[in-house]
């Protein structure tokens, strides 16, 4: 993975980067973790074409392009889902800078976007959620209380690590036990959270987060959890808790994203329907939830064996 900035640092990259970053936010109205997503994959662009002895969008190839596809698959290993992102976002950059004259010719032009795969997603039994989320105690820091009401959040309502940690005091309404977020394209949604969370979350604000906060709510950005110095908790900090909360219960390949999953997992197995869990997780279509519905084939079985006229009867 190349260093943050290599693409800024880089004289035959950096003012093409400027204006495309600019691009996006501007015009096109991308959110800060798109943009820093597509910076991420720039820097690892720019990083291997230099590493070929490529210093400027003008020399590039289509060629170089195919060979850093092959080097993020086979020397990064990494998943189909993020090669995806990365062939995008290089298709967009090379289109932006092609449009606009920086460059004679397009090198992405016959790139093709691969079929993106939809991994099952992973998911923890009920049993070991509930260890997960009771784990955070006294003895695993000061902080214990925030990190208690951050986990049985992200289970009870099926958050994003970035939702967390950029919700805010004024979104969270403990009378009707629930809060508002702002997801992914800055759509905005209401999502219930039940009683364990509403307690934690209780417990945090009564307690630990006024003391950290001391009354600078300017420095704290108004957020709902905080760190140790009452600033605004960062999204890879969130990332961390879950990391260090899963070891602490003994489980392994645990991160954010499995507590949003085993949300709508659970949700479907008590029986909800596929549409209202779609409106919990904020998903523009439900063909992204229809995913979950591989989870519990015995369930599926007997749904089918209730209601079929003439299905095991």
């Amino acid at each position: 993975m190349a260093p943050k900035g290599t693409a800024a640092q880089t004289p035959g990259f950096a003012a093409s980067l400027r204006s495309f970053l600019a691009y996006i936010r501007i015009e096109c109205g991308l959110a800060p973790a798109s943009i820093a997503a597509y910076g991420r994959d720039l820097d690892d662009l720019v990083g291997d074409l230099v590493s070929r002895g490529v210093h400027s969008p003008g020399a590039v190839e289509a060629a170089h392009l195919a060979e850093h596809v092959r080097y993020l698959s086979r020397v990064r290993a990494l998943d189909s889902v993020s090669i995806v992102r990365h062939v995008s976002t290089v298709r967009v950059y090379f289109r932006f800078l092609h449009a606009r004259r920086e460059i004679p010719e397009n090198p992405a032009r016959l790139m093709e976007r691969p079929t993106k795969w939809r991994r099952l997603p992973g998911t923890i039994s009920p049993a070991q959620m509930r260890k997960l989320v009771e784990a955070p105690c006294a003895d695993h820091g000061a902080l214990f209380v925030r990190d208690r009401a951050i986990l049985e959040l992200m289970y009870a309502a099926g958050l994003r690590a970035s939702e967390v940690a950029s919700v805010r005091l004024n979104q969270w309404f403990p009378v009707i036990g629930s809060m508002s977020v702002v997801g992914k394209g800055s759509k905005q949604r209401i999502v219930p959270v039940g009683a364990h969370a509403a307690q934690a979350m209780a417990r945090w604000i009564e307690t630990q987060r006024g003391e950290l906060v001391a009354g600078n709510e300017i420095q704290a950005d108004h957020r709902l959890f905080v760190s140790n110095r009452g600033k605004p908790l960062e999204r890879v900090a969130i990332w961390m808790i879950v990391k260090k909360y899963a070891a602490v219960a003994g489980l392994h390949d645990v991160h954010p994203h499995t507590l949003r999953h085993c949300f709508a997992t659970d949700l479907l197995r008590g029986g909800c329907d596929l549409r209202t869990v779609q409106e919990f997780l904020g998903h523009s279509s439900v063909v992204t939830t229809q995913i979950y519905t591989h989870v519990d084939k015995t369930r599926l079985r007997e749904v089918v064996s209730k209601f079929h006229p003439r299905f095991d009867h």
